[in-house]
């Protein structure tokens, strides 16, 4: 009798974990072969990204988590990390460190030894460190720790190999702070009042729970009774009197002690290699005066390289030439000759077809502006350069409730508003995510409607650019002010990792734009047919007439705009891009005057969010606070765009 088949013994989880911007993803694609957005700044991974470890003996599963730079929450994507850590007591951790910054880096440590967590710390980023004279002694470091340390430089691949060598070597740091004797007791005493099963993590919790951490309090509430709940209170409370100082000061000063005695040893800085060209470059970029050329210079470049290079040549290129003269002349003589019904020529290749205007919008007007966005954005990440303009529009982002950090997923909203409305979670307090939420989906552009905005820009005077930007950031901060002082709850400090200033990688700004066209065709080319099929279905049943009339006072009325431009806006509620599309062929056709085409670009900005973006605003603020956003988005952007209609006229301003 043949013996059963005996289950293969389970791999315990890989947990990337580490302070934000330190290469965690480029780590996590190169262990599981997988593409994951990677940039330099703060905040990309907002979301657990999970994995098979490809290239890992036994292939676990691996985790790529939030940044975060305490196991004591300060934000949201940060507490998603703690709360896996407690709920993975079996995961290996791969700590993931920027060289630069290894104070930073082993206070982190710290933590995780505290909560009894098997790890090994990979010290990425070794090139920049070389540049700016940094040394650590690797094996030093090792040897004091009684852990793996690997120096790595992720986007080289350099190192990177032994990590799967490695892993098996994991194991508890030792970097252990002595604490006052009032604090380890409490510790300990409160320890002893945590459930067994969490094993070596309840000093780690029980540390937490001194500390004050409110976000574990739900935690806490299902584990713990309420008597013991009211010990720890009591106990920290104690501690607080017997030491003059909150126990978590005090927790928070043993660990940067220990970490300090810690690096003395390990870490070395040549001074004499500080304050290169690109260090004073990022300085500048960051600096209130000097910044705001540099500012003006890449809204230049931008300017050039999407809405002249990208609208005008490869559009003309793609348009005119591709779909012009062969792709549409060839399906329409095909559909001519072979399908009968007329009905179904139309739906192919009318006014309303789906060759002729879905796809012709979405590849040959619309796909070349938006690649050549892509790589600028793209250049824009790599380089460093985001995180140092949301410092130097802190005092700006003040007026409207937020600090600087609440331009990161603003910027990240040109490339993608849904995502963007995710990203919202590294915002620490509540009314915060709210009001950039409101300002992501009020007038954020993404990057395919940015795209068309700018070619339509390049058609009319320079004074169009600069009224179109005026009055959609008049409305930005106009409304971000309001709505600080009507949205209840408080803001935050403004503490951000600003990155060094990097020479972009091509490759990884092919592989990214590679993705994000890719993320195009499938999200935003289905929308277009699926917009070109309403048109198409409202005109074969007389309603599209009947809707043209019933907008006529609006549309032509207030907008002053042709009738026609209620396709574009009716289309518009699928995908502001295609709206903004619509308007574009509008103007290539003459239908559209300076004014106008300034008019319709300032309504469709800040026209309601597509549906993806509205669905995730569902998910991430409820459906209740959605709805009212979008209540108010549709008539504020007409009621905008009417005024600035009557303004302009008025004043006989022509473009």
């Amino acid at each position: 009798m043949s013996e059963l088949p005996q289950p293969a013994s389970v791999v315990p989880p890989v947990l990337l974990v580490g302070n934000p911007n330190v290469g965690k993803s480029v780590i996590f694609g190169a262990l599981t072969r997988r593409y994951v957005t990677v940039s330099n700044y703060p905040g990309t991974t907002v979301e657990v990204t999970r994995g098979e470890g490809r290239a890992i003996p036994g292939r676990p599963e691996v985790v790529d988590t939030p940044g975060t730079n305490s196991l004591t929450p300060q934000s949201e994507d940060e507490r998603v990390t703690r709360d896996i850590l407690l709920a993975e007591p079996a995961a290996v951790v791969l700590q993931v460190g920027d060289t630069k910054n290894l104070r930073r880096v082993l206070y982190l440590t710290a933590q995780l030894a505290e909560m009894g967590r098997r790890q090994l710390l990979v010290l990425n980023l070794q090139d920049e460190a070389r540049d700016l004279g940094v040394r650590v002694e690797s094996a030093e470091l090792e040897s004091r720790l009684g852990i793996p340390v690997i120096p790595a430089t992720a986007i080289r691949n350099a190192g990177l190999d032994a990590i799967p060598r490695r892993l098996g070597e994991a194991a508890i740091a030792r970097l252990q702070p002595s604490y006052p004797a009032v604090v380890e007791r409490a510790v300990l005493e409160t320890a002893a009042l945590l459930p067994a099963e969490l094993g070596e993590s309840r000093r780690g919790i029980a540390l937490m729970l001194l500390a004050a951490d409110r976000t574990l309090a739900d935690w806490a509430a299902a584990r713990l009774s309420a008597a013991a709940r009211a010990d720890i209170d009591a106990r920290r409370a104690a501690v607080d009197r017997a030491l003059g100082v909150s126990t978590a000061t005090a927790i928070a000063r043993a660990r940067h002690r220990a970490v300090a005695s810690l690096l003395r040893q390990v870490f070395h800085v040549d001074r004499a290699q500080r304050g290169s060209l690109r260090d004073r470059l990022g300085a500048w970029s960051m600096h209130p005066v000097w910044g705001v050329p540099i500012l003006l210079a890449v809204l230049f470049v931008a300017y050039e390289f999407v809405g002249v290079f990208g609208a005008g040549v490869l559009v003309g290129l793609v348009e005119d030439g591709l779909f012009g003269k062969v792709i549409n002349p060839a399906v329409g003589s095909l559909v001519t000759r072979f399908v009968p019904w007329e009905w179904a020529k139309d739906l192919l290749v009318g006014p309303y077809g789906i060759v002729t205007m879905a796809l012709t919008y979405a590849i040959a007007i619309v796909l070349p502006v938006v690649g050549t966005f892509f790589v600028f954005f793209g250049v824009l990440e790599d380089s460093g350069y985001l995180p140092r303009l949301a410092v130097m529009l802190n005092r700006g982002f003040r007026v409207m409730g937020l600090n600087g950090k609440a331009v990161l997923p603003m910027v990240l909203g040109l490339g993608c508003d849904t995502m963007a409305t995710l990203t919202t979670r590294i915002l620490p307090t509540k009314k915060e995510r709210v009001l950039v939420t409101l300002l992501l989906a009020l007038g954020v552009p993404c990057s395919a409607q940015l795209g068309v905005i700018l070619a339509m820009l390049a058609s009319i005077a320079p004074l169009g650019t600069v009224l179109w930007v005026g009055v959609v950031m008049l409305v930005l901060f106009g409304v971000g002010w309001a709505a600080a002082r009507l949205i209840p709850g408080r803001g935050s400090d403004f503490l951000l990792e600003v990155p060094p200033v990097r020479v972009p990688s091509l490759l990884n700004i092919a592989i990214k734009t590679a993705a994000r066209t890719e993320w195009y065709l499938k999200e935003a080319v289905p929308l277009f047919i699926l917009g070109t099929l309403l048109l198409f279905v409202l005109d074969r049943l007389a309603v599209l007439p009947a809707l043209e009339a019933a907008a006529r006072p609006l549309v032509v009325g207030f907008l002053g705009l042709p009738e026609k431009a209620t396709d574009a806006f009716l289309i518009g509620f699928l995908r502001r891009d295609y709206g903004a599309a619509g308007f574009f062929v509008l103007r290539q056709q003459g239908l559209l005057d300076g004014v106008q085409a300034l008019v319709s670009l300032v309504v469709i900005t800040l026209f309601v969010p597509c549906i993806a973006n509205f669905f995730m605003m569902i998910k991430e603020r409820g459906l209740a606070a959605s709805v009212a956003m979008a209540g108010f988005i549709v008539p504020f952007a007409f009621l905008v765009g009417g005024v600035l209609n009557f303004v302009l006229r008025a004043l006989g301003v022509t473009l």
